[in-house]
């Protein structure tokens, strides 16, 4: 009998799953787009009977491919891991109301701006995020203004929706429940103002956990007979699972994800007080709690990636050739795309923004001078972003970059100029390998006997699973930035 771990990233573009050894020895990933529906005005949706199909078809995949390569194979734990702010509202017969709403649909902007002033003038501070369409808590007022009750009900992110489709109890992970806006960042606590307003009570976010908590086996009646039994966690955010994953865990780094979203991680050893919550947030940086026991996080977040992406729809660039040729042109251009990249601006980056806009002063611009200005614009975006941070806690000396977009030079290329001494882990997919690592903490053989040193105890396990026999680590990011493009 040969013992694995899985780990899935339920992520805003493709569901991945990773399957590794015990050890931390990668064996093979697989995905699977991610079934949204979309409409106009960017609202976007994902129903709960496509996203369970997704998760079982993924898993029964896996389960073939198990098969087919290792003998005897066995899984023993699976976290789940993902995208926050989504998710389902849960009936008291365990039936979702409604399908999820992704984290950048606009809906929800109107009503939480139209909530009272004493309770949006508080909310930074209190919950550590921005006032916007964002956080959960404005799709919530958005769903009960469209007639679905509140009352009786409860809350589940996506990661902890899966986690609970395949057998797990309703519980919320902290660092999910963070980016709901119903969370009191002081008290680790429901925010009563914040539940008065939706009319639900406490048990509308359901008992917390932390990340690598043993939740209970695997017992879905769809579930291919290899993951029957495995035990369940939640590993939480994906951006703060993949910066576990990537290494980067120290108070002097920087982490920079460039997928969808580019996301921006500090570590702190603790939380900030509440007027630097509140300063942090009304610039757009989330002050929340972290994957890992005990720690907190500065989180940024800018919609770079979801503009490169509409700008590479726009030009019909579908395919890895493709975004090969286009690298290699603006490669070929000076960083700024020179005088007729100049001519370009291009938003909507912003957080609370998405909306793709270009606008060109000149003629004769290519697709390549087009791509370089939407660089120039997530540089700018990112900057601002490092400039709040870096007034309320040491500049970091050091980044790890790491997603999709980090696979193509000239986005490194231009990352460079406003983020820290560079590097990159050899890896592909360090949120999926994030939740197999929660995964194999969560069925470690060997339980803390002292919950007081959980935070140490994973710290040490993490650098074991991280760092296997394999060479994987992270590599100084020359001139020349990396090979290949994201796929």
């Amino acid at each position: 009998m040969v013992d694995v771990v899985a780990g899935l990233d339920l992520g805003s573009t493709s569901i991945k799953l990773l399957v590794a050894t015990r050890d931390g020895d990668e064996l093979f990933v697989l995905l699977t787009p991610t079934p949204w529906t979309t409409a106009a005005r960017g609202c976007t949706e994902l129903a709960q009977s496509d996203l369970s199909d997704a998760v079982i078809g993924l898993l029964g995949r896996a389960a073939d491919r198990l098969a087919d390569e290792v003998d005897g194979a066995r899984v023993v734990a699976l976290g789940a891991s993902g995208m926050a702010e989504a998710g389902f509202l849960i009936d008291r017969t365990g039936v979702a109301l409604s399908s999820a709403i992704a984290w950048f649909d606009p809906r929800g902007a109107d009503e939480i701006a139209a909530t009272p002033e004493a309770l949006r003038r508080e909310f930074p501070g209190r919950t550590g995020l921005p006032v916007g369409p964002i956080a959960t808590i404005a799709k919530l007022l958005h769903l009960r203004d469209t007639g679905i009750a509140l009352a009786g009900t409860r809350w589940l992110n996506i990661p902890e929706f899966v986690v609970h489709l395949l057998g797990g109890p309703m519980v919320t992970e902290y660092s999910l429940a963070s980016r709901t806006g119903l969370l009191d960042q002081d008290t680790g606590q429901p925010w009563p103002a914040a539940l008065d307003l939706l009319g639900v009570d406490d048990d509308f976010l359901p008992p917390r956990c932390s990340a690598g908590e043993a939740l209970g086996l695997a017992s879905h009646p769809l579930l291919p007979a290899v993951f029957s039994g495995a035990t369940l966690t939640i590993a939480g955010h994906d951006h703060l699972v993949s910066a576990v994953a990537a290494g980067a865990t120290a108070s002097h780094q920087l982490y920079n994800s460039m997928g969808t979203a580019e996301a921006l991680v500090r570590i702190l050893d603790g939380p900030l007080p509440f007027d630097a919550r509140d300063r942090l947030a009304s610039a757009g940086i989330n002050a929340l709690r972290h994957v890992i026991p005990g720690k907190y996080v500065l989180l940024a977040g800018t919609r770079a990636g979801l503009v490169m992406r509409r700008v590479f729809q726009l030009l019909g660039i579908v395919d890895a050739p493709a975004r090969l040729a286009i690298d290699a042109a603006a490669m070929a251009l000076p960083v700024d795309g020179g005088p007729a990249g100049r001519s370009v601006t291009v938003t909507g980056a912003r957080n609370d923004d998405g909306v793709l806009a270009v606008r060109v002063d000149g003629d004769g611009v290519t697709p390549a001078e087009l791509f370089a200005a939407t660089l120039m614009h997530g540089n700018e975006m990112s900057a601002a972003l490092i400039a709040v941070m870096d007034r309320e806690v040491p500049a970091a000396s050091t980044c790890v970059l790491t997603g999709g977009w980090a696979r193509m030079s000239s986005v490194v290329r231009a990352r460079r100029l406003v983020l820290p001494e560079l590097s990159h882990t050899s890896r592909d997919e360090d949120t999926a390998f994030g939740a197999a690592l929660f995964a194999a903490f969560a069925a470690r053989t060997q339980p803390e006997a002292n919950p007081d040193d959980r935070a140490d105890q994973f710290a040490a396990f993490a650098a074991r699973f991280c760092a296997p026999a394999d060479g994987r680590t992270r590599i100084p990011l020359q001139n020349s930035a990396t090979q290949g493009v994201m796929s």
